[in-house]
Formats: structure tokens, C-alpha cells, sequence
């Protein structure tokens, strides 16, 4: 070789740039974007069902004046909500719709009796039917979440 020839050190490209990524990389993250579309409107939905039932629990409350027409109103909300869950289980009686019902025993014998015969009663405590009404409100929710799974 020939000290007169004009030799370079070899010179290296430039490092790629970090954007655009390369299209694997695109597509992952167009996957968990999706998936994440994908779960915030189911938890929408189910956020939007559970308002809307909660809205008819409250307006059929606040429809009726009185707290054994409040109470008569509660057991038939359950019972619908009961048959919309497991057709067939509003026509359950006694210990049987109380085991469907409440299965955790959370409702104590006297709440159960206010709840079963309140309607028919001429006067009845209203801190009792509060308490019955906030239970009721929950059970009913649970009971239309129920028939989703």
C-alpha cells in the first residue's frame, strides 16, 4: 500500500432515533391501549347499570308516603330483584326466602318480621324502616349483580 493514499478511519452511522419505534413496538402499544379502552367501558357500563338501579330503588321509595307502604314497596322491590337473579325464586316462602334472601344472616329476626309483615302493621318505627330500607338498597343492588355473573 501506497503511504499516499488518503485513508479515513471508518466512520460509523448515526445511532437510530428513538421515534419513530419500530412498528412491533407500535403494535404492543396499540394493544394495551385497546385493552384499556376495553376495560374502562366495561367498568363504565357496569358503573352506569348499577346508578340506573340504584335510581329506580330510590324512586319507587320515594313514590310511596308512609313507612308500611315504604316496607310493602322494599318486598316487592326484593322479589323483583329476586326474579330477575333466579327466575322462579320470588315464588320461595318462609325459610326459604329468607335463606335466598339474606343467606349471611345479616337481617336480625326482628328486622326479618318488619320486613315480612310491616306492610300490614297500622304504625311502624321509622328508624327501623331506615335501617331496613339501607339494607334493602344494598340487597337489591347485589341481587341484580347477581344475575350478571
Amino acid at each position: 500500500m501506497s503511504p499516499s493514499l488518503p485513508l479515513r478511519d471508518v466512520q460509523l452511522p448515526a445511532s437510530p432515533t428513538w421515534w419513530p419505534p419500530a412498528p412491533g413496538w407500535l403494535m404492543l402499544i396499540a394493544l394495551v391501549l385497546l385493552l384499556l379502552a376495553i376495560v374502562a367501558a366495561v367498568a363504565w357500563r357496569r358503573r352506569r347499570r348499577r346508578r340506573q338501579w340504584l335510581h329506580v330503588f330510590d324512586q319507587e321509595i320515594a313514590a310511596v308516603t308512609g313507612a308500611p307502604s315504604e316496607l310493602a314497596v322494599i318486598a316487592s322491590l326484593l322479589r323483583r330483584a329476586a326474579r330477575q337473579a333466579r327466575p322462579g325464586s320470588e315464588a320461595l316462602r318462609d325459610d326459604a326466602w329468607w335463606q335466598y334472601v339474606d343467606p349471611k344472616d345479616t337481617l336480625s329476626l326482628a328486622q326479618r318480621n318488619l320486613l315480612a309483615e310491616g306492610a300490614y302493621r297500622p304504625s311502624v318505627d321509622a328508624a327501623a324502616v331506615a335501617d331496613v330500607r339501607a339494607w334493602a338498597r344494598a340487597r337489591y343492588l347485589a341481587l341484580l349483580q347477581e344475575r350478571r355473573r
